[in-house]
């Protein structure tokens, strides 16, 4: 099993992910005329002072921070430091590139999740690959596949490594007992799943605007400190990109370990194609209402998630002068190192505090992915959604204490398998795609406030919900 397991995850982590997601993204890039980079604009208007909802779904900013929460994880703490320490500070040029085309990766999945979205259990808006693969690909089977995937990989073990790294973080930082860290993870787990997407929401457009914005503040700090090291550090940033830079994993000038490495932690961060965010896009009441706006919401998640928040990290450590290759020092720990460097003994506190939130945010955004997933495999019922979180509880106790690295590779063949689904669906999807764009835009030029009716666009109705779209 374990020999099956790592051929799977060299075939879809070696192969077919890591160039299968640039493809994609440079696809969709160009399919939409650079959407992401000509109307940024639409992005911030789409979010910013858009609250509408209503009885069955959430606003496109709370859609935004829900997903956010997942996005932002210890792997912006902890895989840009590794990123860092395997491929030089290249990796970071290359890690904006890939969120630059993902942008384009995760406007198209929302949009779809959007548009074949339909009512679960109690009204509530449900939707997301599954949904689109089987009303727009009619592959109900391969919808179901999906979901699987999901909950095991998102919903189970991807949330056993988040109570992990906050329990060794606390252990590290304050001595606290795994055990005891792992019940209060799991009891604040429980005080928000418990109340459903709603409650999930309400946590998350308050937690992750203030914990995003007290570690940008941070790197701000940190800039402020070293302002004249500042241009220094990001020519060295583009240089080392294209192998003119400072050694990268031991090799000098190496633009393979530079972009190999930011490649990955790029995708791995902030999941455009994963299939993973439209299951909570999905459930927003978009405004406008056009499918696309929320395709806007989710592509500017990807830049918070990449373009903010792993370079803050990533000058942060940059800036402190500990990075080594060959050290041994890597991951949380070069993170660590870094913040104590700047801060002294407190930057441990903050980092720990850091991992907290980023992680236990995380946990409850995956779990929100879950339930859509749930619902569309027909157990959106109370007793199995009641069994879920349970489910749940239990890996966050058991994750904080146990080192997950065979159940973690099993978790990643899962997503592989998942990511690569649905990166086959939007492609095959993609003509739908470009028409919700273009009604989007043709609207927009002419000074209208777009809005989306199924009636006018025959050619795809086919799955769609006509009584939400109408």
């Amino acid at each position: 099993m374990t020999a099956l397991i790592g051929f799977l995850n060299t075939v879809f982590w070696g192969y077919v992910l890591i160039y299968g997601l640039l493809a994609v993204g440079a696809f969709f890039t160009i399919r939409l005329g650079f959407l992401q980079f000509r109307h940024f604009g639409e992005m911030l208007r789409c979010v910013v002072g858009s609250n509408a909802t209503d009885k069955d779904g959430i606003s496109p900013f709370q859609a935004l921070t829900v997903s956010l929460a997942s996005r932002v994880g210890t792997g912006n703490i902890a895989g840009v430091a590794v990123a860092l320490y395997l491929g030089g500070a290249g990796a970071i040029f290359w890690m904006w590139m890939v969120a630059l085309v993902g942008m384009a990766t995760a406007y198209a999945e929302s949009a779809l999740a959007q548009l074949y979205k339909t009512h679960g259990p109690n009204g509530m808006y449900r939707g997301g690959p599954a949904f689109y693969i089987s009303k727009g690909l009619g592959l109900p089977w391969l919808g179901a596949v999906f979901s699987v995937c999901l909950i095991i990989s998102f919903g189970l073990v991807f949330n056993a490594v988040q109570a992990n790294s906050i329990a060794d973080a606390f252990a590290g930082a304050f001595g606290i007992p795994k055990l005891g860290m792992g019940l209060g993870i799991a009891a604040l787990t429980a005080v928000v799943i418990f109340g459903g997407i709603r409650q999930i929401a309400r946590v998350a457009e308050v937690v992750v605007p203030f914990m995003a914005g007290a570690y940008l503040l941070l790197a701000i700090i940190v800039l402020a400190m070293n302002i004249t090291a500042v241009p220094g550090v990001l020519g060295d940033i583009v240089a080392s990109a294209f192998g003119f830079g400072p050694a990268a994993g031991g090799v000098a000038g190496s633009v393979a370990a530079a972009m190999l490495n930011g490649v990955k932690r790029g995708l791995f961060s902030n999941e455009a194609g994963m299939g993973s965010a439209p299951n909570i896009a999905a459930v927003a009441t978009p405004d406008p209402h056009h499918p696309s706006s929320q395709g806007f919401v989710q592509a500017l998640g990807v830049f918070i998630d990449t373009i903010l928040i792993c370079t803050a990290t990533a000058v942060m450590i940059l800036l402190s002068g500990v990075l080594e290759p060959g050290s041994g020092v890597t991951g949380t720990a070069l993170t660590q190192q870094a913040l104590v460097h700047h801060f002294g003994p407190m930057g441990a506190w903050f980092v720990a505090a850091a991992i907290f939130f980023f992680a236990f945010t995380t946990i409850i955004g995956n779990y929100a992915y879950c339930e859509s997933a749930m619902v569309f495999l027909g157990l959106g019922n109370a007793s199995a959604i009641m069994a879920l979180r349970c489910l749940v509880l239990i890996m966050v106790v058991w994750g904080a204490l146990q080192a997950v690295t065979t159940v973690f590779d099993f978790a990643d063949a899962s997503m592989g398998l998942m990511a690569t689904i649905n990166l086959i669906a939007i492609l095959a999807l993609s003509g739908t795609v470009t028409v919700l764009t273009r009604d989007y835009l043709a609207q927009r030029k002419a000074g209208k406030l777009p809005k989306f009716h199924i009636a006018d666009h025959p050619g795809i109705a086919k799955g769609v919900d006509h009584g939400i779209w109408k």
